[in-house]
């Protein structure tokens, strides 16, 4: 069987599978699954354009992978068909580990990270593939000496994060969000096994860094994408409340199962977006007013309001949204405060002190991005706090 396929993707157009192994994850069911997994959660509410899948953007960064192995051999930096073939499986299963709408609900339905499960389900796809996953593992990890592999996978300059902004761009149709992704993967280079970027793709990198904040506040935290975040947050949490305390519905389905506490990998490998759609569309059994209401709403997009500031809401802002949602709603102070949600969301575009960005320049030196670019002295960090409830008119 011909395993070396050709896909054709929207934003790179016709990519290659170059190695076997590829193609059999890419078959296997647990990565199948990655299809039914919405790579920007709800914001398809928002912008309905962003319907694309996790399965889309990991076959987009393998792609990138590939193309930036290919562009470090022309320039002469060693990379053995073993390592290749590691670094795009490194790359490929990633993001194997997101559930159900990815960030929005992940720490909610199991209490890791998606880079933990990913790492756990690469251990099992080891066993099943005979230990030819030894070396991908130790890339995605950062145990493999040669750093610059590791980089790629994760890092402030990855091609993780070169497909995702610009997928997420194209989908969403927020054109601040494109990047030269051609244009960084050409300036890579390879000093002590570690990735530079030469002199000359400096204002790239520069643009890269500012899509990246734009794509932050414009989209992933679009005040209308955090109020249907929250609400979603809210709805399942109420819902594990009520299944603590009552026990599982008896019409169960396997997400009422994962509430209850059955952390199995086997059982989470079978949970997508769907499962969580129709957890919220059999919102009736719990007979629970406050989840009912939750759910419809996300259902029906009657999404809460959201507010965002640079300074934190006063104490007497929260109180006069509460009393207005008592007197509007006909509800008690207790349900109301369930309804209101508040906090801060930080960013930060660029994290120069683990993983700083290094420049190689024309006269042979490696220098920090922080040192030779004007936006080293600007603050790298934004922090917004939020307030998040009910439109008196729903």
């Amino acid at each position: 069987m011909n395993k070396k396929k050709i896909i054709n993707d929207p934003i790179y157009g016709f990519i290659n599978i170059p190695y076997e192994i590829l193609f059999d994850l890419m078959e296997h069911s647990w990565f199948q699954r990655l299809r039914r997994i919405s790579q920007v959660g709800l914001t398809q509410l928002t912008y309905p354009g962003a319907t694309h899948s996790r399965f889309h953007h990991a076959l987009g960064a393998m792609h990138l992978m590939w193309e930036s192995i290919g562009l470090l051999r022309g320039k002469g930096i060693s990379i053995t068909e073993e390592e290749a073939r590691a670094a795009c499986t490194a790359i490929l299963l990633h993001d194997i580990g997101h559930g159900p709408f990815s960030h929005a609900l992940e720490g909610t339905l199991i209490r890791k990270s998606h880079e933990d499960l990913s790492l756990e389900i690469m251990h099992a796809l080891n066993d099943q593939f005979r230990g030819d996953l030894g070396l991908a593992i130790k890339i995605f990890t950062g145990e493999y000496p040669r750093v610059f592999l590791h980089q790629l996978v994760s890092g402030e300059l990855d091609v993780d994060r070169l497909d995702y902004l610009g997928r997420d761009s194209f989908y969403t149709g927020v054109v601040e969000g494109k990047i030269g992704t051609n244009r960084i993967i050409k300036m890579m280079n390879v000093v002590d096994d570690e990735l530079v970027i030469e002199e000359k793709g400096l204002y790239s990198i520069e643009k890269f860094l500012m899509a990246r904040k734009i794509m932050y506040w414009q989209v992933y935290m679009h005040k209308t994408v955090l109020a249907v975040e929250k609400m979603l947050i809210s709805a399942v949490s109420r819902m594990q409340m009520i299944i603590d305390k009552n026990g599982v519905p008896q019409c169960s389905q396997k997400f009422h199962r994962l509430l209850a506490g059955d952390n199995s990998l086997e059982l989470f490998l079978q949970l997508d977006d769907t499962d969580a759609i129709y957890a919220l569309k059999n919102h009736q059994m719990f007979s629970d007013p406050l989840l009912s209401y939750l759910s419809e709403g996300i259902l029906k997009r009657k999404l809460f309001r959201s507010r965002l500031s640079t300074k934190p809401f006063s104490v007497d802002t929260s109180e006069k949204i509460l009393e207005q949602l008592v007197n509007t709603l006909d509800i008690d102070e207790n349900t109301a405060r369930q309804l209101i949600f508040s906090g801060s969301e930080t960013t930060q575009f660029y994290d120069w002190k683990p993983r700083q960005i290094k420049f190689l320049m024309k006269d042979g030196r490696i220098r920090p991005f922080e040192e030779i670019s004007d936006l080293g002295d600007t603050r790298h960090e934004t922090t917004k706090y939020y307030l998040v409830y009910p439109k008196m008119g729903m």
